[in-house]
């Protein structure tokens, strides 16, 4: 088979620690010219992105449209863990750049954090853990709970908050869910039929929503206000949706007993970065460094996942998961050329696709397309060829880029 490119000239650059199971998977199917490097600076990022075919990287860059502007050989973009905020989607897209995610690899881990952290919260574990460290011996019953005939409330029933749920009522808690999404009760779950109302009623409330601008202040002091007095709160999803100042307010009055927080509005840059936050010394508050996905088995996981997406798109023109581009399913290489045009979502496009195909008297083979806002992705295969006209293909109206993959 003969690339358009061949594999070992495609320039790949991984961000930030991307986990080893990553760079294996890619080498193994040949691809070697990988670079691997820490966090970059915006600055340093617009001249080590020049030349590269393929970007993976994790939580911390961010991905501008100013950025891409130097981006002159990007194809595919992965984020090597669940949440895509960081990317401006839709300038990828507009670019003809995917973007991929690993959605489930990390879901387990997260929840396993969550759940670790009710029961913290209930034993209060965390504060009795700080006046030990000041020498105290805080041996007592007051504040601490079992979890049995406890309400946990799940704002988010989806990968991660279905698994909490099923969990912790397995251990005998009352579960109560609230997703602006209608999804089906599992177990003896029960949807609340609105947020205030699983406020009202929850001793323990864990968040598992997606970061935007929808959720952002999601639970600010009005909604904190309608907690039960007591209840504990949990976030392992993404910083600014708890509103941090109404939040310590209700920590100090008591009104809140605990809450356990893995993300928090301002976050470190990079390990080495102070960490600010109105949490810090105290004791109801078990504060992690946003390590929900952080496990060896989330992060070989997370990094097969993505590779193997970025593989498929490479080697076959498979968009499948991917997050801001429309996703087309291929068949395997069947001794044929393989055209694949991104254009923007506009009327005649593919007609004027296969128009060039014809002049050129090209035998279509199969042709998929399929299309996702403004952008069109049409993957043409044409019987084996000396020639394909790819100057004409790039130069009808609409097109944002062509190649041939085979």
């Amino acid at each position: 088979m003969s690339l358009s490119l061949d594999k070992s000239k495609i320039k790949i650059l991984l961000l930030e620690g991307v986990n080893q199971s990553a760079v294996d998977l890619l080498k193994k199917d040949g691809y070697e010219n990988i670079d691997e490097q820490p966090a970059l600076s915006p600055d340093e990022l617009k001249e080590a992105i020049k030349g590269v075919h393929i970007l993976g990287h994790r939580s911390k860059t961010q991905i501008t449209p100013e950025l891409l502007e130097h981006a002159d050989r990007l194809m595919a973009i992965g984020v090597f863990g669940i949440g895509t905020n960081k990317v401006d989607l839709k300038a990828c897209a507009e670019k003809g750049i995917p973007v991929f995610n690993a959605p489930f690899s990390s879901t387990r881990s997260v929840a396993e954090l969550a759940i670790g952290n009710i029961f913290a919260l209930l034993r209060a574990t965390p504060a009795k853990n700080m006046g030990m460290h000041r020498g105290e011996w805080p041996k007592s019953p007051k504040g601490a709970h079992e979890i049995r005939g406890k309400t946990l409330g799940v704002i988010g029933y989806s990968n991660i908050g279905v698994q909490v749920a099923l969990a912790m009522e397995s251990l005998g808690m009352e579960v109560v869910y609230y997703d602006v999404e209608k999804k089906l009760a599992l177990g003896n779950a029960r949807a609340a039929k609105s947020l205030d109302e699983l406020l009202e009623v929850s001793d323990v409330v864990t968040i598992h929503v997606p970061g935007m601008p929808a959720t952002m202040g999601l639970i600010g002091k009005e909604q904190i206000a309608k907690m039960k007095p007591g209840a504990r709160i949990i976030n392992t999803s993404r910083g600014g949706i708890i509103d941090e100042v109404a939040l310590k307010a209700a920590l100090e009055s008591g009104h809140i007993a605990g809450a356990a927080l893995d993300v928090f509005e301002k976050e470190p840059k990079a390990k080495t970065d102070p960490f600010e936050s109105p949490f810090i010394g105290m004791d109801n508050v078990y504060m992690t460094p946003h390590i929900g996905g952080s496990t060896e088995e989330a992060q070989a996981n997370i990094g097969n996942e993505v590779v193997e997406k970025f593989i498929k798109y490479s080697d076959n023109g498979s968009s499948v998961q991917a997050v801001n581009f429309p996703q087309v399913n291929l068949p395997e290489y069947s001794d044929r050329n393989r055209i694949l045009h991104i254009h923007n979502n506009q009327p005649g496009v593919l007609g004027c696709v296969n128009e060039v195909l014809s002049k050129h008297k090209l035998n279509v083979a199969g042709q998929y397309l399929q299309t996702a806002g403004d952008i069109g992705y049409v993957v043409v295969d044409v019987d084996k060829t000396d020639s394909i006209p790819l100057d004409e293909l790039r130069a009808v109206e609409g097109t944002i880029r062509a190649r041939v993959l085979y």
